[in-house]
C-alpha cells in the first residue's frame, strides 16, 4: 500500500489504519466518486446479467434482440430482462467501511459506473451510502474516457477523488485529485501510481491463482480414478501401457470436469450465494473475477479434449461433458432423472477407461457398476436433501430440486435396494467364474460379496447419521474404513488369482 498525502489547510490529513482503511481528521469538501463493478462489488453486474440470462430458457430467445443494440442500449435491455438482487452481490466490505467513515466525516459519496442506471440505483438504495448516482442511461456508455469527461464536466480537474480498479479507470484517475486503487491488477496499480497523485490502495485479499485452483475443485478428481477399474478387474496389473493410457484419460476427465464445475458456478451464482457453504466458492464470493472464469472454461475444456483425442476416447469425453452440462443447467432439477444421470456419469468413466486401456468393460462389470453407482447417486441426493430443505423451506410441502420433503424415505428405499442388487450381480459373477480357469481359487472371491455389501451399507448408515457432506466417492476417499475395505478386496482378488487353495 502506498500513500503520499500532504496536509493542506482545506483538506484532512489521511492517516493509515489497519486493513488499508484511512480515516479523516477533518472535513473535505471534495466528493469521492466510486466505481461499481470490480470496485464497490467484487463482481461484474453486466456479466452476472448475461450469465443469469443464459441460465434462464425464457430469455435465450431475446439474445438476437439484445445483440442488435449498442453497448449502452444493450445494458439497458439486459437489465429490463434480468433483475439482479443487490442483496446477493459480493461487496468490498473494507472499502464500504472506509466510505462510511468518509461519509460520517461529511464527504459526499457518488456512485459513478458504466453499469446501467437501473442496477446502479438498486445497489445504491440497498446500501444507503451514496448521495448521488451517475450511470449509463441506455444512450451513453459511461466508461473510460466518457466517464472522465463527465467527471471533468461536473467537478472540474482535481475536483474529486476516484475509486476504481480497471485500466479504463486510468483516464478518470488522470482528472481526479487523489487516486483510490481497489482490487486492481499489478499493471493497473502501477499505471495509477505513475500519475504522480496521492494514492490509497485496497489490494487483493487473496491469491487469484489459489482461488482458480479451488474453483476447479481438485478434491472431486478422485471420482475420475474410476477409469482404472477396467484394468484392475481384468487383472492387468503389469500392463504399464494400459495404465499410462488410463492416467492420460484420468487427466482428461479431471480438466474437462473442472471446466464444467467452473461453468456451473458461473451460471448458478445467486443459488450458491444463498447456500451456507457454497457462498464461499471463489466466483460466488467475488474472490475470482467472472471474466477470468469465462476464459478458464474453454481453456480447460480444450486441454481435456486434446488429451482424450490422444487416447481415442474423445467421443466419450464429449458425451460426459454434454451430459454434465445438461445436468448442471436442467437435469438436476428433475426428480429421479438427476440420480440416474449421476449414475450414468460414474459409469461413463469406467467405460471410457476400458476404451483407453484396451480392456473393454464386461457385462458383469457394467451391471455391477450400474447398480452400485445408482446407489451412490441416491446417497449423494439423500445426504443433500435435509440441508437443502432447511435452507429453502416454504412450508410443510415445499420442494427443492423437484423433490418434496416427504420423498426422502422412498429415495432411501430405492438406494438400499440398488445396494443389494449390486451385491446380487457380484454374487452371480463369482458363481460364473467357478467354471472358468481365470482364477486359481475362484471360491475366495465369495469374500468380496459381504465385503462390498458392508461398505455400501456403511455409507448409507453414514448418510442417515448426517455425516455425508459431499459426494460419497469423495467421502470414501477420506474414510479409513473405506481404504481398509479396498485393501482387503485387492488382497482377496490377488489371492484368488495367484494361489491355489483346497476347500
Amino acid at each position: 500500500m502506498s500513500s503520499h498525502v500532504e496536509a493542506a489547510a482545506s483538506e484532512a490529513v489521511a492517516i493509515p489504519t489497519s486493513g488499508g482503511i484511512y480515516q479523516s481528521n477533518g472535513r473535505v469538501d471534495r466528493p469521492i466518486c466510486v466505481d461499481l463493478d470490480g470496485t464497490l462489488t467484487f463482481s461484474d453486474t453486466l456479466i452476472e446479467g448475461l450469465l443469469s440470462a443464459i441460465s434462464r430458457r425464457d430469455t435465450l430467445l431475446q439474445f438476437p434482440y439484445l445483440l442488435s443494440s449498442n453497448r449502452a442500449a444493450f445494458k439497458r435491455k439486459l437489465n429490463e430482462l434480468i433483475a439482479l438482487d443487490p442483496a446477493l452481490l459480493p461487496y468490498n466490505i473494507p472499502l464500504i467501511d472506509y466510505l462510511q467513515q468518509q461519509k460520517n466525516a461529511g464527504r459526499k459519496l457518488i456512485l459513478v459506473t458504466a453499469a446501467d442506471e437501473k442496477i446502479a440505483h438498486a445497489i445504491a438504495n440497498h446500501l444507503r451510502l451514496f448521495d448521488e448516482v451517475i450511470a449509463s442511461n441506455g444512450i451513453v456508455n459511461l466508461k473510460g474516457k466518457a466517464k472522465a469527461a463527465e467527471m471533468l464536466h461536473r467537478f472540474g480537474r482535481n475536483g474529486f477523488d476516484y475509486a476504481g480498479n480497471s485500466r479504463a479507470d486510468v483516464a478518470v484517475w488522470r482528472e481526479a485529485a487523489n487516486v483510490i486503487i481497489v482490487n486492481a491488477s499489478n499493471s493497473v496499480a502501477k499505471a495509477a501510481r505513475g500519475l504522480g497523485k496521492d494514492v490509497l490502495e485496497f489490494p487483493h485479499q487473496t491469491s487469484r491463482w489459489a482461488n482458480a485452483i479451488a474453483a476447479m475443485r481438485p478434491y472431486q478428481w478422485v471420482k475420475n480414478l474410476l477409469v482404472f477399474v477396467p484394468l484392475l478387474t481384468s487383472q492387468a496389473f503389469t500392463d504399464w501401457h494400459g495404465f499410462t493410457s488410463a492416467a492420460m484419460l484420468f487427466m482428461s476427465f479431471c480438466v474437462v470436469a473442472s471446466s464444467v464445475y467452473v461453468a456451473n458456478d458461473l451460471v448458478d451464482l445467486s443459488g450458491d450465494r444463498q447456500h451456507p457453504r457454497k457462498r464461499r466458492r471463489p466466483f460466488a464470493s467475488g474472490a475470482l473475477p467472472l471474466g477470468f472464469g469465462l476464459a478458464l472454461v474453454p481453456a480447460l475444456f480444450l486441454i481435456g479434449l486434446g488429451l482424450a483425442v490422444m487416447m481415442g476416447a474423445a467421443p466419450l469425453v464429449l458425451l460426459y461433458a454434454a451430459i454434465s452440462t445438461a445436468y448442471s443447467l436442467m437435469l438436476k432439477q428433475m426428480p429421479l432423472v438427476d440420480v440416474f444421470v449421476l449414475a450414468a456419469l460414474y459409469t461413463l468413466r469406467v467405460v471410457a477407461g476400458g476404451v483407453a486401456s484396451h480392456h473393454p468393460v464386461t457385462l458383469w462389470l457394467l451391471g455391477f457398476s450400474g447398480f452400485t453407482f445408482l446407489s451412490l447417486a441416491l446417497i449423494k441426493r439423500c445426504g443433500e436433501l435435509p440441508r437443502d430443505f432447511a435452507q429453502h423451506s416454504n412450508g410443510p410441502g415445499h420442494r427443492r430440486r423437484g423433490y418434496y420433503d416427504g420423498d426422502r424415505p422412498v429415495l432411501v428405499t430405492f438406494g438400499v435396494s440398488s445396494t443389494f442388487a449390486s451385491s446380487v450381480v457380484l454374487a452371480l459373477f463369482v458363481g460364473a467364474t467357478l467354471d472358468t480357469d481365470r482364477f486359481h481359487s475362484p471360491e475366495l472371491l465369495w469374500g468380496l460379496v459381504p465385503l462390498i455389501l458392508f461398505w455400501q451399507c456403511r455409507l448409507w448408515l453414514a448418510t442417515e447419521r448426517g455425516y455425508m457432506h459431499d459426494d460419497p466417492i469423495v467421502y470414501a476417499f477420506l474414510d479409513w474404513v473405506s481404504w481398509l475395505t479396498g485393501l482387503v478386496a485387492v488382497a482377496i482378488v490377488l489371492l484368488a488369482t495367484s494361489m491355489t487353495w483346497r476347500f
